[in-house]
């Protein structure tokens, strides 16, 4: 008998507080062990392999020989039945921090925020003395989205117009910080990104992998471990323990599937694990075990609590999740449950592989194969999120979304079209590669180019709100307005009271000379949803059109409250400001251009009228300064300079005035000669 799964129920139970309770004790919450952590709290060091498989890395890898990680296996305990919560990079590491499954820590996919009341390891154990640092190597774990937390440094820096890092420099970085010994406990964390699409390994790995350069890349990600680890023990003064997973796989034309992020089968979901350190008992274990286990096991190594830990290997039935093509595309979503040997996949229909005897899942065992009452529960009882709540607004910048797309990861802002009849993904996986290219086309702006691949996808999937909204933005971005038009026609129908459509919409109106017509779109957009970013930041240009500046300013100061503002921005958002006579954050405004600019910074003539009217006559000198001879502003700031002078009674007050009126303009001749502070000079 298949589990019963019904779409609607389970986005019912999903939208009930009861079932994200239900989930968390399926996450694992048995009463507590008894604490057996060393007396002295050892140093620890997490490393996470990003898009590797379990057959790609160990002692029992075929093809590739990886040194470092066979050392760490012969010395601590492996786990051949290691799974990931969820094939993409930031939910998984989520995962790993939190304890939590993604229907607990609600980050189901790539470029979402981990909230802020959801505690992560790293807090718990800086709370408890630890000296606590981590070096990740993409900008998918930027600090951004939430994992940064408790961490006395969080290296994300890659560099000025980079997006990634490779396994040696991250190394370099992490080597260079243990150069700085402590008489506290450590715990580092290091992530490596390398075996990631495309793969290019350095020589001598290019060479010596020349036919499988994914290989190549984990090989190269092992000599950089061998370093890492080697470095992180001669830094250590007493016990130390050591923690190395993948986050996910990678499909490698599995099931369809070329990298990751899709499908649950074991090519993505199935991830090296093995832990070394005090109390944990040398060799493999068959056990299938959750990546998520690294929050308990790093705690017990603490000493701060033993539930869970890895150091005890309990028995649980694993489970694990691909949502994406749920939440982009309206698909079936997809979790599956594995107990003991036996693992099953519910999305819209029911598969069970025999992972053991059949580790490339080629035989479905459905029709003969006894589900645990476990598994039956884990998949029955697990939440679907709601894709309101999964597809709420993100502060992602348009350069935010190239880079994710660099990396290789583009996802959807838009809510998708749940419907019973829905595709399954692994049905689909023919269109997986053209949805992943058509979006970053999208993404970067290459819209002649995805429009054909948006309308590939669209003849075999007609509801895929996404790609119909997305041929809509690509033909309007290109001036091709009546068949933009004809294309929100069609995302109407699939979706008649969108707010994304309206949205969408809205905002090719604004770009138009029809932009009038965005405004009652916009308005309400942003009415029910005051943290959309692109809504809120086209009303507000909109509202400039119409001379309603101080509306537009309230709107851009929102708008940059959700994003970081260009240096532009900052001008633009300071200027009017000032016009509004708004002294105390137009100066804020300039000040923080003027840092991210430096010397290409213009505007000392603005800022220094602004301090001038904020009483600050002292920084209104050294700004007026600051403005060039060569600068068209230059006769007004010596008049205003000439003000200062006065104001602070400097002895050369008369002779700036005189410099004034010497090089004075048909503006501020007429200025100089009314002002009476001038009057006897």
């Amino acid at each position: 008998m298949e589990p019963s799964l019904n779409l609607k129920s389970r986005l019912s139970l999903a939208a009930r507080a009861l079932a994200c309770v239900a989930f968390l004790v399926l996450a694992g919450c048995r009463k507590p062990a008894e604490n057996s952590a060393p007396a002295e709290r050892p140093s620890i060091l997490l490393v996470t392999l990003d898009t590797t498989r379990a057959d790609a890395i160990g002692p029992e890898a075929k093809g590739i020989e990886t040194p470092a990680f066979d050392a760490l296996a012969a010395r601590g305990r492996r786990f051949r039945q290691a799974y990931a919560t969820v094939p993409q990079t930031l939910p998984s590491h989520t995962s790993m921090l939190t304890g939590l499954y993604p229907a607990g820590h609600g980050v189901h996919e790539n470029a979402r925020y981990l909230a802020a009341t959801l505690p992560t390891f790293p807090e718990k154990l800086h709370a408890a003395g630890y000296r606590t640092a981590a070096f990740v190597s993409a900008f998918v774990l930027a600090r951004r989205f939430g994992l940064a937390r408790g961490f006395d440094v969080y290296d994300d820096d890659f560099g000025a117009g980079r997006e990634e890092r490779i396994a040696g420099e991250t190394t370099d970085r992490a080597l260079a910080y243990l150069q700085h010994p402590s008489s506290q406990p450590l715990f580092l964390w290091v992530h490596y990104w390398d075996p990631h699409y495309p793969y290019t390994p350095p020589e001598p790995y290019r060479t010596r992998y020349a036919k499988n350069p994914y290989l190549g890349e984990v090989a190269y990600m092992d000599s950089q471990l061998g370093r890492l680890v080697d470095a992180f023990q001669k830094s250590a003064k007493g016990p130390i323990a050591i923690v190395v997973a993948g986050d996910h796989g990678e499909g490698l034309g599995e099931h369809g599937e070329a990298q990751h992020g899709d499908l649950l089968y074991q090519a993505t979901m199935h991830v090296p694990m093995v832990i070394v350190g005090p109390g944990v008992a040398k060799g493999v274990s068959d056990t299938p075990v959750s990546t998520r286990r690294i929050f308990h096991t790093i705690l017990d190594f603490a000493g701060i609590d033993s539930t869970d830990s890895l150091r005890r290997s309990d028995q649980e039935v694993v489970v694990g999740e691909a949502m994406k093509p749920f939440l982009d595309y309206g698909w079936q979503p997809q979790v599956m449950a594995v107990d003991g040997r036996l693992k099953t996949i519910l999305a819209g229909r029911t598969e069970v592989y025999d992972v053991i005897a059949d580790p490339g899942e080629t035989h479905n065992l459905v029709a003969t194969a006894s589900i645990s009452r476990a598994a039956r529960s884990a998949l029955n009882d697990y939440p679907i999120p709601s894709a309101d709540l999964a597809k709420a607004p993100t502060a992602l910048t348009s350069e935010d979304q190239k880079k994710l797309a660099a990396l290789g990861y583009v996802g959807s802002d838009v809510k998708p079209v749940v419907r019973k009849d829905a595709p399954r993904p692994a049905d689909m996986a023919r269109l997986l590669p053209i949805l992943d290219e058509s979006s970053g086309l999208f993404v970067r702006g290459q819209y002649a180019e995805a429009i054909p691949l948006l309308e590939k996808v669209l003849a075999e999937d007609p509801h895929n709100l996404a790609a119909e909204l997305h041929v809509a933005t690509a033909y309007s971005s290109l001036g091709r307005n009546a068949q933009a038009l004809e294309a929100f026609r069609k995302a109407e129908a699939i979706a008649p009271d969108s707010q994304d459509v309206r949205t969408y919409l809205a905002l090719h109106y604004a770009r138009t000379s029809e932009w009038p017509k965005a405004v009652p779109l916009l308005e309400r957009v942003v009415a029910e949803s005051p943290d959309r970013l692109p809504a809120v930041e086209a009303l507000a240009v909109v509202r400039e059109r119409q001379g309603r500046i101080a509306e537009a300013v309230q709107l851009w100061q929102k708008a940059y409250a959700m994003r970081e503002p260009s240096a532009g921005d900052l001008l633009h958002l300071g200027e009017m400001e000032m016009a509004l006579g708004q002294t105390v954050p137009a100066i804020e405004s300039f000040e923080k251009a003027r840092a991210a600019l430096g010397p290409a910074f213009r505007n000392d003539l603005e800022l220094g009228v602004l301090y001038m009217a904020a009483g600050r006559m002292e920084d209104a000198r050294a700004s007026l300064d600051r403005v060039p001879p060569a600068s068209p502003a230059y006769p007004m700031a010596l008049f205003k300079r000439a003000q200062v002078s006065v104001l602070l009674h400097e002895p050369d007050a008369p002779a700036r005035v005189a410099a004034a009126r010497e090089h004075s303009n048909a503006i501020t001749a007429p200025l100089i000669a009314r002002e009476r502070l001038f009057a006897g000079m």
